[in-house]
């Protein structure tokens, strides 16, 4: 700490009746509360592709908060080559939940030892879309299109997991066309089916069908044998997809391994 650092904190601590150490650990203790509301917060940003939160796939490999609420998060995924437009959604998220943080000031995001990392990096923190970044790619500076394809098949492999977990209880198939979206279970699958409903605009009350085609129609009992296998393989493929990605980005960096829980 420079001399006129320590003046000023020591003026501020004699005004305050606070000591010196003691404010710099209240101002070291705000930090970390913030930082940790930050690491909340990128919980709730998802792989497009994968539909699972950043945070649980290792993605983040550095969260700096200073006192000030200066935020710097560096990113990094399984392979350099890891889809720029799917990197650019997770990058764009991260800075948007983030600077939404109660005490955040500036937010910087990067994407580490990616291909195109200078230009999303460059990019994301100039607050420009896709196009900034890769000018004439789309003319969806969003990606929302895309977006929005990936959500509604992480919403039928979501489904197909409650499905076959009810039919293992004893559910009959038939009996799934008549559920209600009351009649869900209670877990954090279902929780997040009804927010992939919410983000594609179908209806998720509470008398709403359980279960859903991809354009959110019912599914009626003629379609039900083969929804039922159009989802079970949407979830094994994202299943699997996931694992390869963690395989992935635990060799490149080597990670400890994950708890068997994940």
């Amino acid at each position: 700490m420079s001399h006129t650092a320590s003046t000023h904190q020591e003026a501020s601590s004699r005004m305050t009746g606070i000591s010196a150490s003691a404010q710099a650990e209240a101002e070291s203790r705000r930090g970390g509360d913030l930082r940790e509301r930050v690491l909340d917060a990128l919980g709730h940003v998802y792989d497009p592709e994968l539909d699972e939160p950043i945070t649980q796939l290792r993605f983040v490999a550095s969260c700096v908060v200073s006192p000030d609420g200066d935020v710097d998060i560096m990113l990094r995924l399984p392979t350099p080559q890891c889809a720029p437009n799917f990197a650019f959604l997770m990058g764009a998220d991260s800075r948007r939940v983030v600077r939404q943080v109660e005490g955040v000031r500036n937010v910087v995001i990067r994407f580490e030892d990616h291909y195109t990392g200078d230009e999303i990096n460059s990019a994301l923190n100039e607050g420009a879309g896709f196009m900034g970044a890769f000018p004439g790619e789309t003319e969806d500076d969003d990606l929302e299109a895309l977006r929005e394809i990936f959500t509604r098949k992480a919403l039928i492999g979501r489904q197909g997991t409650i499905c076959e977990g009810l039919i293992k209880q004893g559910v009959e198939p038939v009996g799934l066309v008549e559920m209600t979206v009351a009649e869900l279970p209670d877990t954090p699958e279902a929780k997040r089916v009804l927010e992939l409903r919410e983000m594609l605009g179908i209806p998720a009350d509470s008398s709403a069908p359980a279960f859903v085609s991809p354009n959110g129609e019912a599914v009626a009992p003629a379609q039900l044998e083969r929804w039922l296998r159009g989802a079970r393989l949407v979830r094994v493929s994202l299943e699997a997809n996931g694992s390869i990605c963690r395989g992935l980005l635990q060799g490149r960096h080597n990670l400890a391994a994950e708890p068997e829980s994940a």
